[in-house]
């Protein structure tokens, strides 16, 4: 459904993607990983057509991102909020709806229809401006499905939100991924990613570091695990590869008083590819 192939970005001396290329097909949700500086806001650009590559090719739905027809069937949920706060909740909706064509009845139902899926019919009729933050990311989500698309960009979808709210966009991912939108995903929280995404890539430096499951993932990159022996001298920590001996060893010595085992994650994978320094560019 989307198709990125060899693309590539610079500004000047600045080398922001540097041949990236995976794709996302219909029922999945490919999650885009990377620290600060590694090149996700501008891949999101030139997926939504805002940026041209360089060199290389994007398409959504068979057709450049620029064009009319691939316009229709992608929606973007950006990580800054795409609402207008002096307006409702419903006239956000049908003003973003009136921009792809939607009239009359047809604008109207799909409005009811998205108010309902987001959870905000009660306050349909509120300025955005009255909402939480985690009630203008829903109301954000919305805008981006006015066109019923069948490919769509999350951007951050749950910055600044409180855990009831993105536990609810958790669920309206799913929800979207099950009725068979594909959907591409970035996030800097890597639980998020493990929970949700079906494929994850990881970039850094403008380059593909590493990509397949999370579970693939895991197993090749994410290292050893750890065996915690809790004893009444403290706490020790075991790294291996085998730790089902570890705790038979733990449990023979006898003083033992718990033991359980901290396996890699997806942020131990993380960490691992792109190293455990900051770095703000």
């Amino acid at each position: 459904m989307i198709v990125a192939e060899n693309i590539t970005k610079s500004f000047g001396d600045l080398h922001a993607v540097g041949g990236l290329s995976f794709s996302v097909q219909p029922g999945e949700i490919l999650g885009l990983l990377g620290p600060n500086g590694a090149g996700k806001s501008t891949t999101i650009g030139m997926l939504c057509g805002l940026l041209r590559p360089d060199s290389g090719a994007v398409t959504v739905d068979g057709a450049p991102p620029g064009d009319a027809a691939a316009r229709r069937h992608l929606g973007v949920a950006p990580q800054a909020l795409a609402v207008y706060e002096q307006l409702t909740a419903r006239e956000n909706l049908r003003f973003f709806g009136r921009l792809y064509g939607l009239a009359g009845r047809e604008l109207k139902t799909r409005a009811d229809d998205l108010l309902d899926f987001v959870s905000l019919t009660d306050r349909a009729g509120d300025r955005a401006a009255t909402f939480s933050g985690g009630m203008q990311r829903r109301l954000n989500l919305a805008c981006a499905l006015m066109q019923d698309p069948r490919a769509i960009l999350l951007d951050e979808p749950t910055a600044g939100v409180d855990p009831q709210s993105r536990h609810s966009i958790f669920a309206l991912a799913e929800r979207l991924r099950d009725d068979g939108r594909a959907i591409i995903y970035t996030t800097h929280y890597m639980e998020e990613a493990q929970r949700l995404c079906d494929r994850v890539i990881v970039i850094d430096h403008c380059v593909t570091i590493a990509e397949g499951t999370v579970d693939a993932l895991i197993s090749e990159f994410g290292g050893p695990s750890v065996v915690v022996i809790e004893s009444a001298a403290g706490e020790s920590r075991v790294e291996t590869e085998t730790p089902l001996v570890a705790i038979e060893a733990a449990l023979s010595a006898g003083d033992a008083l718990a033991v359980r085992i901290e396996r890699a994650s997806l942020e131990t994978v993380f960490l691992n590819l792109t190293g455990r320094r900051l770095r703000d560019s």
